[in-house]
């Protein structure tokens, strides 16, 4: 009864992990991870590079020399230094367009975390399987070592035959090569986290998973992760841009003015003063306007599908999400009833079933606890990736 009450601890909705969690694990990924380390370098380099065409433009210094001809004239040198200013309207509108595509660039890093974390998360999550499946199959080992003992016994004293005792060596050779094929699955599993995790190794030791349940009612939860989706983030920040881009396109048909100081000097004569510019863009600017337009109405659709897309995957994701539940539930309040290992035993030595009836009847039920594990890994993998983006 003790082997039994251990298959169904695995089962039970209020287990936890064990150390360390899922959580911790993940953090220590993502301050480990190499292609986040180098996203977060791109990230801030680019953000570095948007603010680099939201100052004043350079000075200008102009110096000539000119040599008088006859050399009775004399020589004459000219300076001038002339520094362009732009209205401070147009100055602050250029820093908020740097700052709406410095959150551009962030809903992108942030879209590369969340799906290196996810990956991390879900392979967690099959080493957790990996360890439950052991668990079990030594269990099921231990079990068919003693039934194995038990018909050498029965053959020895002539009261079983041989093919009796090679199917029960049949079916420990089959768990023997179940448990080789689940460690090296597992050692797979290990070797991803550990690539994730930078080379560093990670020790997984659960084998139960810590529980989820899924939020009673999709559109209230929709709402409170809408605002958390990278791809969401990225165009909405898009529509801004391009509205930003609108009005400083504008402000560009604006003059811009300069000021400076010159001077010239020959023999004889030194003038010296001030200088004042303006430069009307007749035709720098020319369709910027109209081209931002256009770039707000594709931002806009694009926004558009992207909102239409999101809702539509997400709801799908849900609806399984829920099957799932529904299913792991089902096996949790089943299974833990429908064992049938110590009246197997007695109709085994009773007589009243074969041998063969025995061990498939054993079977039947291994294959639904594996089926239920498998479908609890299957609910947290797919719970795991609906609530990706509040990783």
């Amino acid at each position: 009864m003790k082997k039994i009450l251990l298959i169904f601890t695995l089962l039970s909705p209020f287990t936890m992990a064990a150390q360390p969690s899922i959580s911790e694990v993940l953090k220590a990924i993502e301050q480990n991870n190499t292609t986040l380390r180098a996203a977060r370098h791109s990230t801030t380099a680019e953000q570095l590079g948007n603010a680099t065409d939201i100052f004043l433009p350079d000075p200008e210094v102009e110096v000539g020399h000119l040599w008088g001809n006859p050399s009775e004239v004399g020589n004459r040198t000219d300076l001038s230094v002339t520094q362009t200013f732009d209205i401070p309207t147009l100055l602050g509108m250029k820093s908020r367009v740097a700052q709406q595509q410095n959150d551009m660039v962030q809903w992108q890093f942030e879209a590369e975390r969340i799906a290196i974390l996810l990956e991390a998360k879900k392979y967690v999550l099959d080493a957790i399987y990996c360890n439950a499946m052991l668990k079990q199959l030594a269990i099921r080992q231990h079990h068919a070592e003693e039934f194995l003992a038990n018909q050498k016994k029965m053959l020895d004293g002539g009261e079983c035959n041989i093919i009796d005792y090679n199917n029960a060596v049949l079916v420990k050779v089959k768990l023997d090569a179940d448990i080789q094929q689940m460690e090296v699955e597992r050692t797979g599993v290990m070797a991803q986290l550990e690539r994730l995790n930078g080379g560093k190794a990670i020790t997984i030791t659960a084998d139960e998973y810590e529980p989820v349940m899924l939020p009673p009612n999709f559109e209230e939860w929709f709402a409170t992760v809408e605002s958390k989706n990278p791809a969401l983030g990225y165009v909405k920040s898009e529509v801004e841009l391009s509205k930003k881009q609108l009005a400083l396109n504008k402000a560009q048909n604006l003059p811009s003015f300069s000021v400076g100081y010159m001077s010239e000097h020959t023999p004889g004569e030194h003038l010296r003063g001030i200088s004042l510019g303006v430069s009307i863009p007749l035709w720098s600017n020319r369709n910027k306007v109209k081209q931002a337009k256009a770039a707000i109405q594709a931002a806009e659709a694009k926004k558009a599908d992207a909102a239409h897309q999101l809702y539509g995957q997400l709801k799908a994701l849900y609806t399984q999400v829920a099957g799932l539940q529904k299913t792991v539930l089902a096996y949790r309040q089943t299974l833990p009833d429908a064992h049938n290992c110590e009246l197997l035993e007695k109709a085994l030595q009773s007589g009243a079933i074969t041998q063969l009836e025995h061990i498939a009847q054993h079977s039947l039920y291994y294959e639904s606890i594996d089926k239920a594990i498998e479908a609890e890994r299957d609910y947290q993998k797919a719970y795991a990736e609906l609530t990706a983006y509040d990783l």
